[in-house]
């Protein structure tokens, strides 16, 4: 299985990161996404994307918004030159904690998709309590052909099926899926299908049941796969079969 979005390059795994990437394997996922979230952080990522030869993004996460540099392209260039980067992002809308003006995180994501567009990148979007302004810049900015990911998608069935249906957008799911309280998003999952899902674990972060409330890791991916495969009613291998085939397809792996 394929860890679409993860954060191994994160301080939270400075002390065992060669040990989570080896329990990673040990577990059956084959790849890992690690992401960027700042100029400094894609840094890392790709770095840790070099040394355990797993994939890497460069993004500017709607937090950093305001400390994003004028000329964007120029300075993400270099780094799309790298076979171990496969995507732009995060980048998104995030209205919930405002850690960046509403303006500059608006910029900042249309600059991203302009970059990928550019490019030929995927994006990985981050969204979070802002839906009208985020899918009204995807409404200015998407460009036929354009691929993408929805990470850490916490919707509902409307939500989601614009995304898949009007942007072509898949949806990544990870451990907010197990929690009680994401009946929104296992409702939405039975409406959409497998079709449009990737899998991820958004490590350190977000951590499935029954490990929630200790660190995240890859080598939890399989407790997402076990509960959309509940959700659907499928074998736990054609979902892993399935959202693989969507990942290496996004990301060209």
């Amino acid at each position: 299985m394929i860890d679409t979005h993860a954060h191994i390059h994160a301080e939270q795994f400075d002390a065992d990161r060669r040990e989570i990437v080896a329990r990673a394997k040990d577990a059956g996922v084959s790849e890992i996404v690690t992401v960027g979230c700042d100029l400094a952080d894609s840094q890392r990522a790709l770095e840790a994307a070099r040394e355990f030869r797993v994939y890497s993004s460069i993004g500017i996460h709607p937090h950093e918004a305001k400390g994003a540099p004028a000329d964007i392209s120029a300075i993400f260039e270099p780094f799309l030159h790298d076979s171990r980067v496969v995507a732009i992002g995060e980048t998104g809308l995030d209205y919930y904690y405002d850690h960046s003006p509403r303006e500059d995180q608006q910029r900042v994501m249309r600059a991203q998709i302009r970059v990928a567009h550019t490019f030929g990148f995927p994006v990985i979007f981050h969204h979070r309590d802002a839906f009208d302004d985020f899918v009204a810049i995807l409404r200015e900015e998407w460009m036929p052909g354009m691929t993408g990911v929805i990470h850490c998608f916490t919707g509902n069935t409307e939500q989601a099926r614009i995304y898949v249906k009007e942007f072509g957008l898949l949806l990544g799911i990870g451990g907010v899926i197990t929690f009680k309280t994401a009946e929104a998003v296992r409702d939405a999952v039975l409406a959409v299908g497998v079709e449009p899902l990737v899998l991820e674990t958004d490590c350190p972060y977000l951590t499935p049941v029954p490990h929630r409330g200790q660190r995240n890791e890859p080598a939890y991916i399989p407790l997402v796969a076990e509960t959309v495969a509940e959700i659907l009613n499928m074998n736990v291998d054609e979902i892993g079969e399935i959202t693989d085939d969507n990942a290496r397809n996004l990301f060209h792996i």
